[in-house]
């Protein structure tokens, strides 16, 4: 019988959480959550630029207290029995490093420089570069984009380091080597201190870095020196070899077994993006899409190697052999934005209460306050209900939910969302309605685009909080995509996948899958499609393609629709 527990840490955009896990049973021992100080606070962003960073300080000083907090949680005698701790994180979220691999922010003279700092997935300041690697890509002989969609996106590592470089001469001094967060995080609890010897995962090298064994490893010097100058020599400085996330980064450091109260034979999984390990979380299964839904999403799915031989997915974000499960084909896809879209929607209707409600004449301050939170609390519940109790309407308003760009298919993060159909009838209920059925249709484009390329998406799979939370977005989602989707149980999806990966990497478990299936939690809901509901949104779907097609080629273009 397997013995032992394993410890998931899940870095999220807003937040990082630990949970312990029974590596026997997948049951949750422990769990603490830790919120980004410095993030909350908003510092370091300028969301009018697209730009946003997050400081190291807040991932290690969540790392330590989370981990301490459910160690204290579970008792002495689960402490002694932690076998392994696996990492998942955002991505791309890379950082420039000195030698030592430390990131520039934690060295004297850059703790206050954003560029110093890792560049969130969502940080959008690279369009520019994204699309002169798109140019310059079809100057070659070689397709180096092939393996992620045939377009580079400015969320990604090569376009956010060239940025960095040209934005900042201190910053392109200092800095020695390119890291993603999900690999950054292994070396630190590892006690890394030569950024040559840092291990890569496979998933951010093969998804977003063009790492791939068909190249024997990075594309060459000449594609990015050619590309610009200040690149010339960079692949020398970052890595050749890659590691799937079932295999250890090392064990725990002398300095941070004492720091968290654990022993160095604790093993360290080599680490990956939280949607992969989340769908490894929500029991992916091969030919089922697996939708990571939170602030934006992440579409995953595996396909056995053999199916997949002489087929490139266009306009998705990258398939890599063993990038989710290893031995299988991982493929990636996302929308830019989800749940930021119905956060959006909310922080409009509540900005009367962030700047108003304070200086009202009307109520003392503390009540103001007591006020502000409990509406803020109630508006997308109570928008929910209004929207849900709605008619369908083949004319009714129409959004189009690319609020922070297009992620898939076809990557383009310069476009911009938009909604047409509106009247003095229309009303806030009416809006939010069409922006929960826009990132739906959004999502069907994803699944049309690999049903169109030969890859056939037989299930649906919802993971994370908009899935667990939201009956009413998931049954319109059923409707939209003409297809049941299975919510998961788990609610950390993303930080027990990250469990199941630490159980494989210490040996509790001989592959992946058998972490899976063992550590699972099943599922416990199911949205089936409403027949007449999905009859109208094949027509909503059709105006959804049609506006969005118009946009993109004429942005002014302001469409009419009839009946047909």
């Amino acid at each position: 019988m397997v013995k032992g527990y394993v410890i998931g840490v899940d870095y999220g955009t807003d937040s990082v959480r630990s949970i312990i896990v029974e590596a026997a049973s997948g049951a949750e021992v422990a769990s603490s959550v830790f919120y980004y100080p410095r993030w909350r606070d908003g510092l370091f962003c300028n969301p009018s630029k697209n730009q946003f960073r997050q400081h190291p300080k807040d991932y290690v000083e969540g790392l330590e207290l989370t981990i301490q907090q459910c160690l204290q949680q579970a008792g002495a005698s689960v402490r002694s029995n932690i076998k392994a701790i696996a990492v998942d994180t955002t991505g791309s979220t890379p950082v420039a490093v000195d030698k030592t691999g430390t990131p520039l922010a934690l060295t004297p003279g850059f703790e206050n420089n954003p560029n110093a700092m890792f560049v969130l997935w969502k940080d959008h300041t690279s369009t520019k570069e994204a699309a002169e690697i798109n140019e310059h890509a079809e100057k070659f002989d070689v397709n180096y984009l092939q393996f992620v969609g045939g377009i580079y996106s400015s969320e990604w590592f090569w376009a956010k380091l060239l940025h960095v470089l040209r934005e900042d001469e201190a910053v392109r001094k200092a800095c020695y080597s390119w890291v993603e967060h999900c690999d950054w995080i292994p070396y630190l609890l590892t006690g890394g201190n030569d950024a040559r010897k840092l291990k890569r995962g496979v998933c951010s090298a093969g998804h977003k870095a063009l790492w791939s064994a068909d190249f024997n490893g990075l594309p060459p010097d000449e594609f990015f020196s050619s590309l610009d100058p200040l690149l010339k020599g960079f692949t020398s400085q970052l890595f050749t070899d890659t590691y799937t996330s079932d295999k250890p980064a090392g064990t725990l450091s002398k300095e941070w077994a004492e720091r968290l109260g654990l022993s160095t034979d604790v093993v360290i999984g080599i680490g990956a993006f939280d949607c992969h390990m989340g769908a490894v979380g929500g029991q992916i299964e091969p030919y089922h899409l697996s939708k990571v839904m939170g602030t934006s999403t992440c579409d995953m799915m595996v396909v056995p190697i053999k199916d997949m031989e002489g087929k490139l997915v266009r306009g998705i974000c990258g398939q890599v052999n063993g990038s989710i499960i290893p031995g299988m084909i991982g493929l990636e896809a996302g929308q830019s934005a989800f749940g930021d879209t119905y956060a959006w929607f909310k922080n409009l209707l509540a900005w009367p209460l962030e700047t108003l409600l304070k200086s009202s004449s009307v109520v003392t301050p503390e009540i103001a306050e007591k006020l502000k939170a409990e509406l803020l609390d109630k508006i997308v519940p109570e928008l929910t209900r209004q929207a849900a109790a709605l008619p369908l309407d083949v004319n009714s308003e129409l959004a189009i939910d690319w609020l922070n760009g297009r992620r898939t298919p076809d990557a383009n993060q310069e476009l911009k969302g938009a909604i047409t159909g509106l009247s003095l009838g229309t009303d806030a209920p009416r809006l939010f309605k069409a922006w929960v059925e826009a990132t739906c249709f959004g999502a069907k484009a994803i699944v049309d685009r690999f049903n169109n390329e030969g890859v056939p998406v037989k299930g649906l799979i919802g993971l994370g909080g908009v899935a667990k939370k939201s009956p009413y977005i998931m049954q319109v989602m059923a409707d939209v995509m003409n297809m049941p989707i299975r919510i998961h149980k788990s609610e950390q999806t993303c930080a027990a996948g990250a469990a199941m990966f630490a159980a494989t990497a210490a040996g509790l478990y001989p592959t992946v899958e058998e972490a899976m299936n063992t550590m699972g939690q099943g599922f416990d809901a199911e949205y089936k499609p409403n027949p007449n509901a999905a009859a109208i949104y094949i027509k909503r779907y059709k105006q959804y393609l049609e506006t969005g097609d118009k946009l993109e080629k004429e942005p002014s273009a302001a469409p009419t629709y009839t009946n047909a």
